[in-house]
């Protein structure tokens, strides 16, 4: 069964091995992420080798995110990992990594080390650790763990209810952006968007680099980024809930709604959304999910998420290979009977969308299936938009809009050698029909976006003839 929503994987260590990475494209992951904060540039570009190496073999198209820091506070290098009891005292130093055996949690960032005051409350790990500042003096300030925990390096820290202003592109950031303009990566994540100007900043970067046509993925994760939802949504590509930060930033029982309010402006204004962060957490410990996440899968599918984002579960869990199967199982179980939502677009809609919406209507009152022929994936986007019941099949001669387009809900990428409009619809109309999954007798809408010139945007056509031999 194709499924409409997405899987995406997070490429680490649990997961370094050819092997392991082509169960993982069998299980039906279909976008892999790079996180920038971990590793250096030799471990980016052996993963980045072995999943495209891995994506031409199978004959796949596969997009690939590279995930920035962003202006996070991170500790620094700890010699271990450091168990805390809660009501234990620990210090944290402005150090890149901790020289003795002392209870020392490094920080290489004098000014944050400098702004803690008695009281603040600081957070880590998607808020399951907790600590209070007790006492400060010169770079070392005494902290109170008020839970259990486990600290491990490059952890990234919370002061709750503080935006400390920093610049949105750190130096590691400019060489990962770098690296991945380069590397041809497919979309970067922007961590702690607090408006669009930040978005903008990184496009400029982008273009400068020659890569003006890299996705950028928006992540909402601060209140100022709350505030400026709409004007984010507008200038980016993609928009990803990261729930991990937003937890710590509000109270949790706040989450799932600012869940759905990301998700449903995303969708309303265009735009693919991605929900991140403990989907199947357990499972980074356990072969098996708990119940309450699977209800919470089905509540992003019943949400309409284009992607669904597996994090430490694959980079760094016990079982990446089975996470993945059980996420497919539960999209399985539940996709068929979760009808995607609807939107509703405006009086003053553009052309262009009423032509989407007009081209979905037609497809689901024959119960056929969509086939867009696309140069630049902006008619597959506007079509995935409405959400159609059925399958779109998207062909396009660019590998790279073929890649950028894999992380769309609904879509399947196909290859077309065509460059001009009528000859891409026709080999497209081909490639559709003789797929095992478009039975004899069903329908195709073929479309290619809107153009100037009169030609012929829309065929109707039947499946009448099958070779599978």
């Amino acid at each position: 069964m194709k499924l409409r929503t997405k899987i995406a994987a997070t490429l680490g260590p649990s997961c370094d091995s050819e092997e392991t990475v082509r169960r993982l494209v069998e299980e039906g992951v279909s976008v892999f992420r790079l996180n920038f904060s971990h590793g250096s540039e030799k471990e980016w570009s052996s993963r980045v080798r072995m999943m495209r190496k891995i994506e031409e073999e199978m004959g796949k198209h596969i997009a690939l995110i590279g995930d920035l820091s962003g202006p996070s506070i991170r500790l620094g290098i700890l010699r271990e990992p450091l168990r805390l009891r809660r009501g234990e005292r620990v210090y944290l130093t402005a150090e890149e990594a901790s020289a003795s055996e002392e209870k020392i949690i490094p920080i290489p960032n004098k000014r944050v080390v400098k702004l803690l005051k008695r009281g603040h409350i600081l957070l880590m790990d998607d808020g399951r650790v907790v600590f209070r500042v007790e006492d400060v003096g010169g770079d070392r300030v005494a902290l109170k763990s008020l839970t259990d925990a486990l600290i491990t390096s490059r952890k990234t820290l919370v002061i709750q209810g503080r935006d400390l202003g920093l610049p949105p592109i750190s130096e590691r950031d400019v060489a990962a952006v770098r690296f991945a303009a380069e590397n041809n990566f497919d979309y970067i994540g922007l961590s702690y968007v607090r408006g669009d100007e930040d978005v903008l900043m990184l496009k400029g970067m982008l273009v400068s680099l020659g890569a003006e046509e890299t996705g950028i993925i928006a992540k909402i994760e601060t209140p100022s980024a709350l505030r400026s939802l709409e004007k984010i949504i507008e200038v980016a590509d993609l928009v990803l809930v990261a729930r991990g930060d937003l937890g710590m930033h509000f109270p949790l029982q706040e989450v799932p709604r600012l869940q759905e309010k990301i998700v449903t402006e995303s969708i309303k204004r265009g735009k693919p959304v991605i929900v991140a962060t403990q989907i199947l957490g357990s499972m980074i410990e356990n072969p098996v999910p708990t119940r309450s996440e699977i209800v919470d899968v089905v509540t992003a599918v019943r949400e309409g998420v284009d992607v669904l984002m597996l994090t430490g579960e694959t980079a760094i869990g016990k079982y990446p290979v089975e996470t993945v199967r059980w996420l497919r199982r539960i999209l399985e179980t539940y996709e068929p009977s979760t009808p995607p939502p609807k939107i509703t677009l405006p009086k003053d809609a553009r052309i262009s969308d009423r032509f989407a919406s007009g081209i979905v209507s037609l497809a689901e009152s024959l119960n056929a299936v969509i086939a867009v022929y696309t140069i630049s994936g902006r008619t597959a986007l506007r079509i995935a938009r409405c959400r159609p019941s059925g399958r779109i099949y998207a062909g396009s001669p660019s590998k790279k809009v073929l890649r950028k387009l894999s992380i769309v809900y609904g879509i399947e990428p196909l290859k077309v050698e065509a460059e001009d409009y009528n000859r891409g619809l026709e080999e497209l109309q081909e490639k559709v029909s003789s797929l095992r999954e478009v039975e004899e007798g069903a329908i195709i809408v073929l479309t290619y976006g809107m153009r100037e010139e009169p030609l012929h945007m829309v065929r109707i056509v039947q499946v009448t003839r099958r070779n599978f031999s």
